[in-house]
């Protein structure tokens, strides 16, 4: 696994997911044409504010980020698409695989991600485990992405998913991209920035 465990980069008022390429370890196999899967957190969280309650709902902000960056990713390599929490009871089983990678997947992402409307809970651990099984992270190289606003709510562990899939692993790196939070709204051990608009990483391992 490229990066062990997960790690986070989070921006107060910028999700930096433009540049995936930069953001694989300089020691890992895993070349910016490998297959990624983006797992986007839907949980009705991302209709509040920013994190002072002073800024535009959470998703309008990733919403805009999505368009801004995934059209030139897709360009070197295959895209899928996870989103997480809207659905049916606002069950933590609201999971959606709407497609594992394909080419030229901008168009499909921008617009799934343009119609959701933010409900549900934060399945995260489930997620980025489904999105891992969907790369054959086993036997094939991936990346996963995983862009969300919060901590795990329904009981995962996601530390305890790092290291499974770091074990098993053949070259999978997953980059955990937290938008408007603050360190400590994620489950896992988080450390505080001073300053929010700093970027700052925090690794399980």
């Amino acid at each position: 696994m490229a990066l062990k465990g997960f790690a986070l980069a989070a921006r107060s008022s910028v999700l930096a997911i433009g540049a995936i390429c930069a953001l694989a370890s300089p020691l890992s196999a895993n070349s910016c044409k490998s297959d990624a899967m983006i797992v986007f957190d839907g949980s009705g969280s991302m209709s509040e504010m920013g994190f002072n309650l002073l800024d535009e709902p959470r998703i309008f902000g990733a919403r805009k980020a999505i368009r801004n960056s995934v059209p030139e990713i897709s360009l070197s390599r295959d895209l899928g698409l996870i989103i997480y929490g809207p659905g049916p009871g606002e069950s933590c089983g609201n999971v959606d695989l709407r497609f594992a990678p394909v080419a030229n997947a901008a168009d499909r992402i921008i617009s799934d991600i343009d119609a959701l409307a933010p409900a549900g809970n934060t399945p995260l651990t489930d997620s980025v485990s489904l999105a891992a099984r969907v790369l054959d992270y086993r036997t094939s190289p991936g990346v996963v992405v995983l862009v969300t606003d919060g901590k795990e709510t329904c009981g995962g562990a996601p530390c305890q998913l790092a290291a499974e899939l770091s074990r098993e692993g053949v070259d999978l790196t997953v980059h955990v991209i937290g938008f408007q939070v603050r360190g400590e709204h994620f489950s896992y051990p988080a450390q505080a920035a001073d300053d929010l608009r700093e970027r700052f990483e925090v690794r399980c391992s």
